[in-house]
């Protein structure tokens, strides 16, 4: 019988899923790839298959799963599924011992919270889980007995520098608060009237990590930044006021965490996502991720500064959503996917995305985040007024007309 811990990938053919079948490839030994899962993404999917040979492919678009059906080898042993109920089967599985969950945006939530009651380990890179459904997910953890191992660099840092048990649960005791560090993304130095004009070319061009256009649009309005405090407050329970903002535009630092005692204990690397997916796959132990070590005299300087929330005025709306509670988090989450949705279609301008987001904070009802059903209401409300937003726009003389 293998010894090998079988894994499911979310996302797989996105920058983290990709970046997990890397770390995958150097320890064949101790992985056993059992499904990969994408949205439409066919020709990156069929080499996978190839490379990985899993049990199982799910494709979220229906024509593509079929499309990529009729493309698979007769010689390999690959089932194509399709859908919700396929994500669901091959995360709640037997065989499967590790979740990786890096689907993009509200769509990552069902398959989530289905492999953390399944009492899987979760390696959760989809941080739009947290923010929409943080209760639930953290009381199927409770519940189910399984691990969650955050995989944002961030989160990732701050659990490498909190005491753990052996379960993986984090503990507060002595802890003063945590640092997430920003890098600030291409526009830091920008004033709103040069991002007003910004392309999305120039949004999605990050200075330190290479990402996805949507997070990539994200970090450069420090959206990437509030939900992550979200996120921070449910994984680690913490209160807002306990997570700080600190930019730090050289992306070494990956956070921090302060002590009652003076103390400050920070995680350092190449801004690299394998640093943070090969802790995950090999907690408790490290693991080769293939991640250059961190040369701090090449390194030079440490640079940090606080965060401009009259420019970046995204950081505040998620501070806000999060002290609201209930399903204020879910609606700005859903009305910030909207927006930049509209941006990379060039419908409206960089600094209208919080404008769209606003608009759906200020209009949808916030109530107890109490089921699934409820939280996935929340977000059509969000999104139906977020559009009413950009008609709005339209109906003003362009969609731009707030910038």
């Amino acid at each position: 019988m293998s010894s090998r811990r079988v894994v499911s990938v979310l996302g797989s053919t996105g920058s983290i899923g990709t970046s997990t079948l890397d770390v995958i490839a150097r320890h064949p030994d101790r992985f056993e790839v059992y499904a990969l899962a994408a949205h439409s993404s066919v020709e990156v999917m069929l080499e996978q298959c190839r490379a990985y040979a899993p049990r199982y492919a799910v494709m979220m678009d229906e024509a593509a799963a079929t499309l990529l059906q009729k493309r698979l080898p007769d010689d390999l042993d690959t089932e194509v599924l399709q859908g919700e109920g396929g994500l669901a089967a091959v995360v709640t599985a037997p065989q499967v011992d590790v979740v990786m969950a890096a689907i993009v945006g509200a769509a990552g939530l069902p398959s989530t919270l289905a492999a953390a009651r399944a009492g899987k380990t979760v390696l959760l890179a989809n941080k739009e889980s947290l923010v929409m459904g943080g209760h639930l997910l953290m009381q199927a953890v409770r519940e189910s007995g399984a691990c969650l191992l955050p995989i944002d660099s961030e989160h990732n840092a701050i659990f490498q520098c909190m005491p753990v048990d052996e379960r993986g649960t984090p503990s507060d005791k002595g802890v003063s608060k945590v640092l997430l560090t920003a890098s600030g993304g291409p526009f830091r130095l920008w004033s709103r009237a040069q991002m007003a004009q910004a392309t999305p070319d120039q949004a999605c061009a990050h200075p330190n990590w290479s990402m996805g256009r949507k997070i990539s649009v994200d970090s450069a309005s420090l959206m990437n930044k509030g939900l992550e405090l979200i996120e921070a407050c449910w994984i680690f329970d913490l209160a807002p006021a306990r997570v700080d903002v600190v930019v730090h535009p050289q992306s070494v630092v990956h956070s921090m965490v302060q002590y009652l005692d003076g103390s400050v204990l920070a995680q350092l690397g190449n801004p690299d996502m394998r640093t943070a997916i090969a802790y995950g796959l090999g907690w408790p132990e490290r693991l080769d991720s293939g991640v250059a070590p961190l040369d701090l005299v090449a390194t030079a300087r440490l640079d940090f500064e606080a965060p401009d929330e009259s420019r970046f005025p995204c950081l505040r709306l998620a501070r806000e959503a999060v002290a609201a509670g209930g399903t204020a988090m879910a609606v700005c989450n859903a009305a910030n996917e909207v927006a930049v949705a509209a941006f990379l279609a060039l419908q409206i301008r960089f600094t209208d995305i919080p404008v769209v987001i606003e608009y759906a904070l200020e209009r949808v009802d916030n109530v107890q985040a109490a089921s699934l059903s409820v939280i996935e209401d929340a977000d059509a409300q969000a999104r139906r007024l977020a559009a009413q937003c950009l008609a709005g726009f339209q109906q003003s003389g362009g969609l731009a007309g707030r910038a």
